[in-house]
């Protein structure tokens, strides 16, 4: 081959390249924009913060499939937190369970948050599920548990399975120590293990059911681009998973996520762990799953303070059949268990979306 053609050919395929990566770019969007964006979204409270920068810290709370299934609205001295049925997982929360949790999550960070400001005050859980705040105009009263909330998040990898200091337990249970919340750790290799084949057992029947796996799907974010313009779901980066184009995303999800591949990841993940939470309500009403919420979140940012990493494995939780097993597993039979947690150390990885607060804001 000539030079000339030589140089003519190599400069047509790097066109070509640099035209694919373009459009893939497009169509995914960069690190990079997400990166601003999530740091946007998880900066810090300023000295004065007004009321809408404290919903913005009570929404970087956890809560199921990052629905995100809260509107706030200020009235007067007080915060309402409404449930948002738009944003409900009928599939895999039938009753609404990880939602009003959801609620409590959020709940805590705005206590948190507003007492920091000067804005101390009660969370109130309603008979309905929906949660008021009362604050009244004080000293600011400064958790160290503040500076945790925009860094908390679920961390869906392998951890490293080193063992978690008593102290770092006893100091994980009792800030989860939450009136009508009983929270079970579990650290002995023999139990987690235990723990660990009702996971996948749990797993397996949700990935074989047809309508899970469609709900599943319309919550799952396979691009910073996508992620960035709904502020929900479950962002792939976040997960640990590659970036796609939203179309070849959901091939891919379609073509390559198995049971069976699911059910090794959950197995490796919770074996890496150091340990398991178990979270159950004295009562299974609304207001009590608020106060799970509530204890969910400051056990949360209780171990992001120890620089520990936590995620969800609620499958037992999920398929009805699976609970009665786990609260025996855990010993408190008769009781409903709300909340399945690992937690170790891990590496971090990407932040999930968050809506802005303007969308929130009744």
């Amino acid at each position: 081959m000539k030079r000339r053609t030589l140089l003519t050919s190599v400069g047509g395929a790097a066109a070509v390249a640099g035209a694919g990566l373009l459009g893939w770019r497009f169509a995914t969007g960069t690190a990079g924009d997400y990166d601003a964006y999530a740091s946007g979204l998880r900066a810090p409270l300023g000295a004065k913060p007004e009321l809408a920068e404290l919903i913005r810290y009570a929404t970087l709370a956890a809560n199921g499939h990052n629905t995100q299934p809260w509107r706030f609205q200020v009235l007067g001295d007080r915060i309402d937190i409404l449930p948002d049925p738009a944003r409900a997982t009928p599939i895999v929360d039938p009753d609404d369970h990880h939602l009003f949790v959801s609620l409590g999550c959020a709940a805590e960070n705005l206590r948190i948050a507003a007492a920091a400001s000067g804005r101390p005050g009660a969370v109130e859980a309603n008979i309905d599920g929906s949660v008021t705040y009362r604050f009244e105009a004080a000293v600011p009263q400064v958790d160290p548990l503040l500076q945790a909330i925009p860094l908390r998040q679920s961390t869906r990898s392998v951890y490293d399975g080193r063992a978690v200091a008593a102290d770092e337990l006893e100091a994980l249970q009792h800030a989860a120590a939450v009136p009508g919340v009983r929270i079970v750790l579990l650290t002995g290799r023999m139990q987690i293990d235990r723990l660990r084949d009702l996971v996948v057992a749990g797993n397996d029947l949700q990935m074989n059911d047809a309508a899970f796996m469609a709900e599943l799907r319309e919550w799952l974010r396979f691009s910073p681009r996508r992620a960035m313009a709904t502020g929900d779901g479950l962002y792939s980066a976040a997960t640990g998973n590659p970036v796609l184009p939203e179309a070849l995303g959901r091939r891919a999800f379609d073509s390559f996520v198995t049971a069976a591949a699911e059910n090794d990841r959950y197995a490796r993940q919770i074996d890496s762990s150091a340990g398991l939470a178990v979270f159950l309500a004295e009562r299974a009403d609304r207001p009590h799953w608020v106060a799970v919420g509530q204890a969910c979140q400051r056990f949360a940012l209780t171990a992001t303070r120890f620089g520990l990493k936590q995620a969800f494995v609620n499958q037992p939780v999920e398929v009805k059949g699976l609970r009665a097993e786990l609260a025996t597993l855990v010993g408190e039979p008769g009781l409903r268990p709300d909340l399945l947690m690992r937690f170790g150390r891990g590496p971090s990885l990407p932040f999930s979306p968050r809506r802005p607060v303007s969308v929130v804001l009744i």
